[in-house]
């Protein structure tokens, strides 16, 4: 009666069975003898999606199919062989990762070549979590191409200067940035977490249009938008959290919510 009901269950369709039904089944079963005095295990439910990636293969006549990984594979002359020996293998197209079929990813060299928060950022913003994800290093490049961007602007906010803002700008920046954060929040809320990404790219190019100015429309808006990559990308956002001074711990700063009074406008366009 103290840890559950579970806020959130996150599982895989696979394991509905063994996991889901058998949890719930006990549930019931504790309940009825009067052991618990709750329904059901679990509150709420989300279903991930499976990742898919190449499956590559040899199946010699009569004899055991073997199974070769992606990164042990190279094109060649409109097929696949295998890079030890040079001759060909079969594909069996896209199927979910697994050890069975040896066609998984290390994160260990995602990690060593990009770093921990571009593979952190590729895998939450490529598609919805209860979606099918088709692995793609070309994802993993734009991941790192946008963090990349972030920390240069950092660095240009860090050395201030830059032209005077005029007024309406700075409010029809201010006005963009709450309101992309308002949208980022309900998807949030939702478990859309990859929706966050072009949020992100969103206020950084508001901010960007501030010239790297540091006055308070902009540092408010870095600030946003520092906090609102912090659970996906923590490494990076943690130190420039603290290297222009926003705050001591991005762990203990508030997560950031919308102005109302910035979605205010004093003008329409209707048509």
């Amino acid at each position: 009666d103290y840890w559950l009901p579970v806020d959130q269950y996150i599982g895989g369709i696979e394991h509905a069975i063994l996991h889901l039904l058998y949890s719930r089944f006990w549930t019931k079963v504790m309940r009825d003898f009067g052991l618990a005095k709750f329904d059901e295990p679990f509150a709420n439910l989300l279903t991930q999606g499976m990742v898919l990636n190449e499956i590559y293969y040899r199946r010699p006549d009569g004899g055991r199919t073997t199974y070769y990984n992606p990164a042990e594979i190279e094109a060649k002359d409109g097929g696949a062989v295998l890079r030890s020996d040079g001759k060909p293998v079969e594909s069996g197209d896209m199927g979910s990762m697994s050890k069975s079929k040896n066609n998984g990813v290390d994160p260990q060299e995602l990690i060593d070549h990009y770093g921990a928060d571009i593979a952190r950022f590729f895998m939450m913003f490529t598609s919805p979590p209860e979606d099918t994800l088709v692995w793609s290093d070309a994802g993993v490049e734009g991941a790192s191409r946008f963090l990349r961007r972030l920390w240069t602007y950092a660095v240009r906010f860090s050395e201030g200067g830059g032209a005077a803002v005029a007024p309406e700008l700075k409010k029809a920046t201010r006005l963009e940035i709450h309101s992309v954060l308002k949208q980022a929040n309900y998807d949030i809320e939702r478990h859309q977490f990859n929706t966050v990404a072009p949020a992100a790219m969103k206020i950084l190019n508001a901010l960007d249009r501030l010239h790297g100015v540091d006055d308070e429309v902009a540092r408010e808006g870095f600030s946003i938008l520092v906090r609102l990559l912090a659970p996906i990308a923590p490494h990076v956002t943690h130190h420039l959290w603290r290297e222009l001074k926003l705050g001591e711990d991005i762990l203990s700063a508030p997560c950031p919510g919308h102005d109302p009074s910035a979605l205010m406008v004093d003008e329409v366009e209707l048509v």
